[in-house]
């Protein structure tokens, strides 16, 4: 799955739209249900439309040991320049609120869970280069396993826990590596899509020619089949570390404009055109 990304992207809303849809076409479809469940009766909200939001997003960051300092850095540059683009900014003035509330954290073994930037309400160049600034400045981490499993249980606790009204609820996660801990990933991932979130993948292949065991686990399919779920998901892999910042900047367009896939595209490779990947296989 690759996209082909234009360095000069249109600043009006009907160019980014078409921006968006030719890349669309080359992402994974979804296959879950589109709804968003009502708040538990628990829940106490005080009405407050600052509070309202297109979307409710989770940048779930991938600190493993398998992700060394400069990787690390690249991560953070790459994310920090997308929440600071153009095309990121008009994509938040195409939704009908006009306002994103976003969160950072960067996740490791069970447990392992950092919020780097807290809960921010996102619509213009300052708050955006606000949000952006808590990344970069944020001193690095390194953990040693990777349990998407539990990365995924954090976000949506995020998500529930927060004081946002989003008409959509979206876990971005990004890793470089399949789950090694915490229980079975695809029953984790349908728990929580169960709860009303999109899951997408950001599968990290920058080692693909120099490490034999992700090359021989075509990472891409593994978040396709085994990570990602949820109205409208999709995964975009990372194949060098100079496409980064341009694949992330291409999915945050993406999740804030909250576009959904035509199944009956032809153009999309659906899972069964393929061996299935057996997802349990580091659980």
């Amino acid at each position: 799955m690759r996209l082909d990304i234009t360095k000069n992207c249109a600043l009006t809303v009907a160019r980014l739209l078409s921006f968006i849809g030719a890349a669309i076409l080359l992402t994974a479809p979804a296959t879950a249900r589109d709804y968003r469940p009502a708040l538990p009766a628990s829940a106490q909200y005080s009405y407050n439309p600052a509070n309202e939001v297109d979307v409710e997003l989770v940048l779930a960051v991938d600190i493993s040991q398998s992700m060394d300092t400069e990787e690390q850095e690249v991560q953070r540059a790459g994310y920090v320049s997308a929440l600071t683009s153009q095309e990121f900014l008009d994509a938040i003035q195409v939704g009908p609120i006009g306002r994103v509330a976003l969160t950072y954290m960067e996740w490791g073994g069970v447990d392992e869970h950092f919020i780097v930037a807290e809960w921010m309400v996102v619509q213009d160049a300052a708050s955006a280069s606000h949000f952006a600034s808590k990344i970069a400045e944020a001193p690095l981490r390194q953990v040693q396993r990777t349990s998407i499993a539990s990365a995924l249980q954090k976000s949506v606790q995020l998500v529930e826990n927060n004081q946002y009204i989003g008409l959509r609820r979206v876990i971005d996660i990004s890793g470089d590596g399949p789950n090694n801990q915490g229980g079975s990933v695809t029953e984790m991932r349908d728990r929580m899509i169960a709860s009303g979130v999109t899951i997408n993948g950001l599968p990290l292949m920058m080692k693909s020619n120099k490490n034999t065991w992700q090359a021989m686990l075509n990472l891409d399919h593994y978040y396709e089949d085994c990570v990602i779920g949820g109205p409208g998901s999709f995964a975009i892999p990372v194949r060098s570390k100079e496409g980064f910042a341009d694949a992330i900047r291409m999915k945050l367009v993406l999740e804030i404009a909250g576009l959904h896939l035509n199944d009956h595209r032809p153009v999309i490779q659906h899972a069964s055109a393929r061996e299935p990947v057996r997802c349990n296989l580091f659980d």
